[in-house]
């Protein structure tokens, strides 16, 4: 390994940390440059990311470029798609990036990764294509028209999402098959899943890296305990069974079918797989040739991050940007608020991303992080958002950093789906604004006067209507929400994750916290029937 330098001893930090304590700025001053949206709005791989609303200007940006270079952001990310081992606290790489790669390209990880990954691409493709027909039958023969996905973690979050925001935009229709999810181990789910699903028609998914993770195990143990009250027999039982696995040696052990059983491997992470046979649910709801599409739009923006220039690099800006604000500004979490509806997901696996493979207080050398690393993500679905926490957004003592992401057209053709999706957006520009801009005194005494209230009542009122503005956000914009544009934002997350890794000298593929506390829980086990 190379020389390791903290990234607070790099003069490009240091530099940082002086324009944020002696050039304050201000947004209502930025925002008045002509030149400032041309200079801060960036596209790639059909989205658009308008940066206009943070609280940069060209010294800032500068200087954050420089950042970057000294940290070898970009070498990195070349080290990254070559298969380098990266994940150094587990000897491997992470290769995510194959799973989505051009079938016959010139590949860096090797002929035999890429020969793997299609293989299995084409199995479970093939199979989601066959359950969509109705051809996945039962122990009786009955075709299984309900499929529930049996995992937690990377092996739910990112296939839950997707299959979300991409069946509530039209994608997928032309099957009878309903896919359903359940991840928590509190019975309750369940339980209450299987109360209203015919057992003769419903075939399960379970996944799980390593075959033997505690609640996917329980889950299926639940499951397999309903399927036999409802009369399955024992030796009928693997048909109603699919493993997804990097185990597949102990999925066959368990008298799993072989046809049933799709591999991924040790280099793709949990949180990183919804692009490998993890993603067969997601297949399964919107079909194969929209799944294509799917891995198209991230594939393009893996090529926009290679190729791409610095200062036209959506992930490495965003991921400055978000720099600049925890690091530098004091920002602490980074709210997500998505205006639409197919989104409304999108949160829970954002937060898994980012605080899951950047949530770490130990550089790459094992020393001690002495800097903020990843902000705590949280957030909502806009415009309910809006009567929610936008009110601590806009006034709470804390500036909260916003990451707005909005849809430009609907699918919906209603007599008033086309005036309720613009009022849609305006509200998220609005929202933009509002934080961007906030309200002076001498405005907000202008206003309530404007409305008709005596001076006296004025004076009462205006410091509980002003706002301080000068809190940054960006927008992302997607023109549809289609397999493409949303395999293309969740690469686009998925970069700009890394690039803070190297920004901040920390292992971005590994979860020991995580894996603390399921050892812990193995050791707490008590034996069926013990209190």
């Amino acid at each position: 390994m190379a020389a390791f330098h903290r990234p607070e001893s790099r003069p490009a930090w240091q530099a940082l940390a002086r324009l944020a304590h002696a050039h304050p700025l201000r947004l209502e001053s930025l925002l008045q440059d002509p030149k400032r949206c041309e200079r801060l709005t960036f596209e790639a791989a059909g989205l658009t990311l308008d940066a206009t609303c943070q609280r940069v200007d060209d010294r800032v940006m500068q200087a954050l470029f420089e950042l970057a270079h000294e940290c070898q952001v970009m070498p990195q990310a070349q080290a990254l798609f070559r298969g380098e081992p990266l994940n150094v606290t587990e000897h491997r790489a992470a290769l995510h990036m194959a799973l989505r790669a051009e079938p016959n390209s010139a590949a860096p990880w090797g002929p035999s990764i890429s020969l793997a990954v299609q293989d299995q691409l084409k199995r479970f493709l093939a199979f989601a294509e066959r359950v969509r027909a109705g051809a996945w039958r039962g122990h009786d023969g009955t075709p299984l028209t309900h499929v529930v996905n049996i995992g937690i973690g990377g092996s739910d979050l990112g296939p839950r999402m997707a299959a979300q925001a991409l069946t509530s935009q039209g994608h997928g229709r032309g099957t009878r098959v309903q896919v359903h999810h359940v991840s928590n181990i509190d019975p309750v789910a369940i339980e209450n899943l299987l109360a209203n699903l015919p057992p003769r028609e419903t075939g399960f998914i379970v996944q799980s890296k390593s075959f033997t993770t505690q609640e996917t195990v329980s889950l299926s143990q639940t499951a397999r305990h309903w399927l036999q009250a409802g009369g399955c027999p024992l030796e009928g039982m693997a048909s109603h069974w699919v493993a997804v696995t990097a185990r597949p040696d102990l999925a066959l052990a368990q008298g799993l079918l072989p046809e049933q059983t799709f591999e991924f491997w040790d280099w793709v992470g949990g949180r990183y797989s919804v692009w490998s046979a993890i993603g067969l649910p997601l297949a399964i709801a919107i079909g194969a040739e929209a799944f294509h599409a799917f891995l198209a739009g991230a594939r393009a923006m893996d090529g926009h991050f290679l190729q791409a220039p610095p200062e036209h690099n959506l992930p490495l800006i965003m991921a400055l940007l978000g720099v600049w604000n925890g690091n530098f500004l004091g920002s602490t979490s980074l709210n997500v608020a998505p205006y639409a509806y197919g989104l409304s997901q999108f949160v829970p696996y954002l937060q898994q991303l980012e605080m899951e493979s950047n949530g770490k207080r130990t550089h790459v050398d094992g020393s001690a992080v002495q800097v903020q690393t990843a902000p705590v993500v949280w957030g909502g679905l806009g415009a309910d958002a809006q009567h929610a926490y936008f009110q601590l957004l806009h006034q709470g003592p804390q500036s909260v950093p916003v990451d707005f992401i909005g849809v430009r057209q609907t699918p919906c053709s209603g007599p008033h789906a086309q005036q309720q999706h613009q009022i849609t957006l305006d509200n998220l520009r609005a929202q933009s604004r509002a934080l961007a801009l906030g309200r002076n005194e001498p405005d907000t005494r202008a206003a309530l006067h404007a409305e008709g209230w005596s001076e006296a009542k004025v004076q009462a009122l205006w410091a509980h209507r002003t706002y301080p503005g000068n809190r940054p956000s960006s927008t992302i914009w997607l023109e549809q929400l289609d397999p493409a544009s949303l395999g293309a934002l969740m690469a686009l997350y998925e970069h700009k994750v890394f690039c803070q890794s190297v920004l901040w000298g920390i292992n971005p593929f590994d979860q020991w916290g995580v894996e603390l506390g399921k050892t812990l829980a193995s050791q707490m086990a008590r034996p069926s029937g013990s209190s």
